[in-house]
């Protein structure tokens, strides 16, 4: 078949090199544009340049000028995945099979830009991926595909999208396969059970520590690589330092006498009581410096039994 792939994330790499070594033909890898004051190309962009593959980033492939562009280039398909824009039905119509979509959750849980992200820090224990056949709606077409994945208790969210864009991958080839041949089995999204996945901000990264140890671990699993947790401790003297917490484990209950965000222990550990249990960190990073495991930052910091966190 004649593709197109229209990805910018790394999240879309995978797929595009499956296709790229299979029998179909990639006629053009789009990604959206460079943005920001240091702006550098996709990760799709770059892979489709390494393998060959001709590349370009429009500001919007809705325009009739987009349009126009595929329309010349006869696709059979349009493979989409972490492209950043919803398509409408007049580009979706460019191809002759319309579009298929690989999402990281299984739909229609986790709609949205960060399912990843959010089946982390909410402590599921399963997620996956779905390809849908595409709709002007948000991950909203029915089902084609649908992979189911584990998800390790200390597994970061970085992590786990490195493992679903993997085996997403394979995914995909296996519906393209099942679409060329027309054996595809779709499946009409329940919309009731749908939930949200909206991209997740700086602000979600700060620690509250009256929440549960376990809910802290989750939140800092999620925001890894980026927002990032982040807690201040409280220093008797030179104000507030900005720790951000990269690595922690759970650590037995919390005195019942001791409030949320106080160090219960500290030496070679830094434990800290929460509404719910205690938690070690391990791996953090000071403000302006290297991340660091938490041995290393107690010999140069001294973090007294009492300090307060906040």
């Amino acid at each position: 078949m004649r593709i197109l792939m229209l990805g910018t994330g790394p999240f879309a790499v995978p797929s595009l090199r499956a296709l790229h070594a299979s029998k179909h033909e990639v006629l053009l890898a789009v990604s959206r544009p460079p943005r920001g004051r240091k702006p550098l190309p996709a990760p799709v962009q770059l892979a489709a340049e390494s393998l060959g593959i001709p590349d370009w980033q429009p500001e919007t492939v809705n325009s009739d000028e987009s349009r126009q562009k595929f329309v010349e280039l006869q696709p059979d398909l349009l493979v989409v995945c972490d492209y950043g824009e919803i398509l409408k039905s007049e580009t979706l119509a460019v191809a002759r099979l319309g579009g298929i979509n690989l999402h990281g959750s299984l739909l229609p849980e986790y709609r949205g830009a960060a399912p990843v992200q959010w089946a982390v820090l909410n402590g599921d224990s399963e997620t996956g991926n779905t390809v849908i056949r595409m709709t002007p709606g948000l991950d909203a077409g029915p089902a084609v595909g649908v992979d189911r994945v584990a998800i390790d208790p200390d597994e970061t969210a970085g992590e786990l999208e490195f493992r679903l864009a993997e085996r997403g991958a394979d995914l995909v080839m296996k519906v393209v396969e099942q679409l060329a041949t027309g054996t595809e089995i779709v499946v009409e999204q329940d919309k009731s059970q749908a939930t949200k996945a909206p991209r997740l901000t700086k602000e979600h990264g700060q620690i509250d520590w009256t929440r549960s140890a376990l809910e802290i671990k989750n939140q800092v699993r999620a925001l890894q690589p980026w927002p990032r947790a982040f807690t201040d401790w409280q220093r008797s003297s030179g104000g507030p330092l900005r720790l951000i917490v990269h690595r922690v484990a759970l650590c037995g209950d919390s005195a019942s006498n001791t409030a949320p965000g106080v160090v219960v222990a500290t030496g070679g550990e830094l434990v800290i009581a929460s509404g719910k249990g205690n938690l070690s960190l391990l791996e953090i990073q000071p403000t302006g410096k290297r991340a660091m495991r938490v041995e290393e930052f107690l010999r140069g910091n001294s973090v007294q039994v009492g300090d307060r966190f906040s």
